[in-house]
């Protein structure tokens, strides 16, 4: 190429740099114009925890329900709602976007976002299969777009106490991390149950929309709102609840992809129709290192947490357990050395501050910063995991990350 061609290449390549929404300088006090995509309850939390930042504008919502298009007019007063989000992220006004759609839509819009030029905070779990998280992270990587995944313990200051005490050697050997989470309803009511309002018909909903491909013989108004108790739209607690301490885990420890993964349970608490256990033990092994979480839906006593276990000490932490003997509610972290190999060290209690993971993202596309408190690797790493542990459920044996990364289509169905 000639000096001229390549300069003449380099403007044009400045120019459409220049055009795209989300690469236009933006200085601590510009507003960012958002649209959200997904306007169920969680797409609305991250909504409202958006707009509470400072010069942040939604300017439009896509939601396959029109009684959720309407309920975010409400709350947004003079947005522009669409059913389709593909006519959403068309808009040459919006910066960046929330994908909070059910999560076996969150690979389609994932990528059609990064597609489309805008900064993008999807959701956890990043994707509804394997494959989905391999091309997600293989989009992300290619793009120049500032992407935060919704595990927001990312960004908690109990988070960067437990790095110091695991980088200032505190615990020793960690061979075993002990996590859970614990839930309860009134019996007769499932967990995640929800009621199915009298508006929600095929005349109010994009049914094809919201199946993706998915074959259903007609309009199921239960599955359209309770899709987290059907494997076809949905990973159960796995992808709702493990993801975000499997996360604060990984990050931690340094850990990356399981060698392995194993999984027990089934519907024990309430025979309400569900596909995904309610109940049930995940193991996932790493090199000389094995992290186990559980979950139950009839038990809160004990809230949620984790115990890094080493040879010097333990990190507890934990968040609305309840105390046996006084009744009081626990939360924090905390360090508790083991007198056998660590004498001298006094018990500790975590003091540090974390920051709002929505305001992280939003930082992070005024300064153009891909490093968010939790990046693609985050959001990929955490999906294997999570989607490792429901193959071994439904295979009913222990499937190693080779097995799974060559998991047949059907598998994920």
């Amino acid at each position: 190429m000639d000096r001229r061609n390549f300069l003449s290449n380099a403007t044009m390549g400045a120019i459409a740099l220049a055009a795209t929404p989300t690469m236009r300088a933006l200085g601590a006090n510009d507003r960012i114009r958002i649209g959200l995509i997904g306007a169920g309850d969680r797409g609305m939390e991250d909504l409202a925890e958006a707009l509470k930042q400072p010069n942040i504008e939604c300017v439009a919502v896509a939601d396959t329900y029109s009684r959720r298009r309407d309920l975010a007019k409400a709350k947004v007063p003079g947005i522009a709602t669409y059913d389709d989000p593909m006519r959403l992220l068309e808009r040459k006004d919006i910066d960046a976007v929330i994908n909070a759609t059910p999560m076996h839509l969150h690979a389609k819009y994932f990528i059609a976002a990064l597609d489309a030029g805008k900064d993008l905070y999807s959701e956890k779990t990043m994707t509804w299969n394997i494959p989905q998280a391999v091309a997600c992270r293989k989009a992300a990587k290619a793009s120049r777009q500032v992407i935060q995944i919704g595990v927001q313990h990312e960004s908690s200051g109990e988070l960067v106490d437990a790095k110091n005490w695991i980088k200032a050697g505190y615990l020793g050997k960690v061979t075993m991390v002990e996590s859970w989470i614990s839930r309860n309803t009134p019996r007769g009511h499932g967990q995640w149950v929800r009621p199915v309002p009298a508006d929600c018909s095929l005349e109010n909903v994009n049914w094809k929309l919201f199946l993706d491909g998915r074959a259903e013989p007609r309009f199921d108004a239960f599955k359209y709102i309770n899709w987290r108790l059907f494997w076809e739209f949905s990973g159960g607690n796995i992808t709702e609840n493990m993801v975000h301490q499997n996360a604060w885990i990984t990050s931690a420890l340094g850990l990356d992809l399981p060698l392995a993964a194993s999984m027990v349970g089934g519907v024990f608490s309430e025979k309400d129709g569900r596909q995904v256990p309610d109940t049930f033990n995940v193991s996932l092994e790493y090199p000389e290192l094995l992290v186990v979480w559980q979950s139950v839906f009839s038990n809160s006593r004990y809230g949620l947490g984790e115990h890094f276990l080493g040879s010097h000490g333990t990190i507890e932490h934990v968040s609305g357990s309840t105390d046996m003997v006084t009744g009081k509610t626990a939360a924090g972290i905390s360090f508790i050395p083991e007198k056998a190999n660590n004498p001298g060290v006094p018990a500790m209690t975590g003091e540090s501050k974390g920051v709002n993971h929505m305001a992280n993202w939003f930082e992070c596309i005024r300064s153009r910063s891909q490093a968010t408190n939790a990046p693609i690797d985050t959001g990929y790493r955490t999906a294997i995991a999570g989607h490792m542990a429901n193959l071994a459920y439904r295979r009913k044996q222990r499937v190693t990350l080779e097995e799974a990364m060559k998991a047949p289509a059907s598998d994920w169905l």
